[in-house]
């Protein structure tokens, strides 16, 4: 049975999912003449098309391809261009945690939670000072909480168990839920927000660069306390041309490095061998986060900036060229789901209040997994 297709889909799927004919020709050796409509493929090689291009098989019946759109606000920048098309990792990811956001909203409303009075608490006109020690109170933390804490891994640990005792969910993941096969582009976006009065979420790409994870952090943070979802890259920690993004960055900035403190202490660490390695000590953030703050208070020149970011990125790159793809699939998990999220969503499939189904599809855990994962949570407790 062939399926009667518009090119104009077929090539539509396959530029929706960064694919070129010739990656695809070898699976799919008719495809050119697909796309010319020289023959046209059978209901089966169209089902393997679409589970390829991840594309749902539904789209190849409509008249003309739609238009990809993302649901939140989109603050993202190529070259200070805005982006076109969301990809379908980006897409399916931003679906799965609204999906997780609902769920999570609903639950906590029948609970009797009251709203958080944090969130929307803030004006894109406060000053970014303000809305920063607003944010440490919000979340607990003392003015110097950063140093008390040996490294900036375990401060950014800190930070994100401080944000979800707070009542944020946050999420990390490099890949779509556990499909290591379908990785996430740090090129394409950095981190997204779905701001909510009961359950706001915080998604970091966790292909991105560890270093750079404690400012996107703090940055999505800013956007809660501002009410502003959105989707963001801030290529070079540099934020887009958009009033929340800037208004974001500066709250970011001076939460981890406040100026007045930099400024005094700048004259000593620029004469030092490596002086963004001497405020990363002290502030307790990456040397790329320091080194912007520096170009951001006109401390050092953007040249100089740049030339640090690329060897930075350059041996970033290596490290995690030299990294293992391995670790403990359950602790993963507490990251790639939300600790917070997943508690909740575990005492309530115990509890009869959620079928195990629906839990299953939420956490995107099966059968036997989701029960370990059930008894790992409850065994760290």
């Amino acid at each position: 049975m062939r399926v009667a297709v518009k090119p104009a889909l077929l090539r539509w799927a396959r530029e929706r999912a960064g694919l070129t004919v010739d990656a695809l020709l070898r699976k799919f050796p008719k495809l050119e003449q697909w796309e010319l409509e020289e023959t046209q493929p059978t209901l089966r090689q169209l089902e393997a098309f679409a589970k390829t291009t991840l594309t749902p098989i539904g789209y190849f019946f409509l008249p003309e391809p739609p238009e990809d759109r993302l649901p939140i606000p989109d603050f993202r920048t190529v070259r200070e261009q805005g982006v076109a098309r969301p990809s379908p990792n980006l897409l399916e990811t931003v679906y799965t945690m609204q999906r997780r956001q609902g769920w999570m909203r609903e639950s906590l409303e029948e609970d009797g939670q009251a709203p958080l009075a944090f969130v929307r608490s803030a004006g894109l006109d406060d000053d970014a000072t303000l809305v920063a020690s607003t944010i440490r109170q919000g979340l607990g933390l003392d003015a110097g909480w950063a140093q008390t804490h040996r490294t900036w891994t375990d401060a950014l640990r800190a930070l994100r168990l401080a944000a979800e005792a707070a009542g944020i969910i946050v999420v990390t993941n490099g890949i779509v839920g556990n499909d290591t096969h379908r990785k996430l582009n740090p090129g394409e976006f950095r981190g997204f927000v779905l701001v909510d009065e009961f359950a706001p979420f915080i998604f970091m790409n966790g292909a991105d660069g560890k270093a750079a994870q404690m400012f996107t952090l703090v940055h999505e943070l800013a956007h809660v306390w501002f009410g502003q979802s959105g989707v963001f890259d801030l290529r070079d920690l540099d934020p887009g041309d958009n009033r929340v993004e800037i208004a974001c960055n500066k709250v970011a900035a001076e939460f981890l490095i406040p100026e007045h403190e930099l400024r005094s202490v700048w004259p000593e660490a620029r004469l030092a061998a490596e002086p963004f390695q001497v405020l990363a000590h002290r502030f307790k953030v990456s040397t790329i986060v320091a080194a912007r703050r520096a170009l951001d208070l006109r401390l050092i020149t953007r040249p100089h900036f740049l030339d640090f970011c690329r060897a930075y990125q350059d041996d970033e790159r290596r490290r995690a060229a030299r990294a293992s793809d391995g670790g403990d699939f359950y602790l993963t998990q507490d990251v790639r789901i939300g600790r917070r999220f997943a508690l909740a969503i575990i005492e309530a499939a115990r509890e009869g209040r959620l079928l195990y189904r629906d839990a299953y599809e939420l956490t995107g855990l099966y059968g036997a997994t989701f029960d370990r994962y059930a008894e790992e949570l409850a065994a760290a407790r």
